[in-house]
């Protein structure tokens, strides 16, 4: 059909191209506006009125896909979890099990660098007063036994020192996601620095736990060893 004089073809937007995928990626579209708006302009944007905008579709749509806001933020929150699980799941299988640890943090940190709206609703409130619910804390939890499965397989590999390895797991997630936050809040003087920040620490959050390290941790509450005079 030719054009009104003046006018040139209209573009389809998000939300129409999506629907052509299916119901998935629709889902997908929608969050990737809402996320969107609030790295731009903050929280206060992430309002269904203004994320139907975004998208180009009606308020009805999101109020039918998510329920409202606090729908919203949880499936922001859950999808941010989800990407997380799968480019942990997709670091292929190294016979080296301490090689396949190390490409877990960097894919850690990639997927940060790479979503840091989702980032920033998983861990750093960038929607005030949003608490996840249990199901969705569950479903987040997900992403950390990928790690603990790869701790293990290197405990009966006997590249780390035999135990439980969900304790281990928490500790090198906390060192990866630590130095990653900071990068993210521009703590480092620049992409070279947070890279080497990156390695220096994650190389020393597993050295606890390798077979040959001399000590175990002091237990919580064991007097420190008297010193010698």
């Amino acid at each position: 059909m030719e054009q009104p004089h003046g006018q040139g073809p209209r573009h389809p937007t998000p939300y129409q191209l999506a629907q052509r995928s299916g119901q998935e990626a629709l889902r997908r579209t929608l969050l990737d506006a809402a996320s969107r708006l609030l790295v731009a302009e903050g929280p206060e944007a992430l309002t269904m009125r203004r994320v139907a905008g975004a998208a180009g579709c009606s308020t009805t749509v999101l109020y039918t896909m998510f329920g409202g806001k606090e729908g919203l933020a949880e499936a922001l929150y859950r999808e941010g979890f989800e990407r997380l699980r799968r480019r942990l799941e997709a670091v292929a299988d190294d016979d080296d099990p301490l090689a396949r640890l190390g490409a877990l943090a960097h894919a850690y940190r990639a997927n940060a660098l790479a979503e840091r709206a989702y980032y920033g609703v998983m861990f750093q409130q960038a929607i005030p007063g949003f608490r996840p619910s249990a199901a969705s804390l569950a479903a987040a939890g997900a992403s950390l036994e990928v790690l603990a499965r790869a701790v293990r397989a290197a405990m009966d590999a006997g590249a780390l020192r035999a135990g439980d390895p969900q304790p281990v797991a928490e500790v090198l997630w906390a060192a990866v996601h630590g130095v990653v936050s900071l990068e993210l809040a521009g703590h480092f003087p620049g992409p070279e620095a947070a890279a080497d920040r990156f390695q220096t620490l994650t190389s020393a959050a597993i050295v606890p736990f390798l077979p040959d390290h001399p000590t175990h941790p002091p237990r919580r509450g064991t007097p420190p060893a008297p010193r010698r005079r």
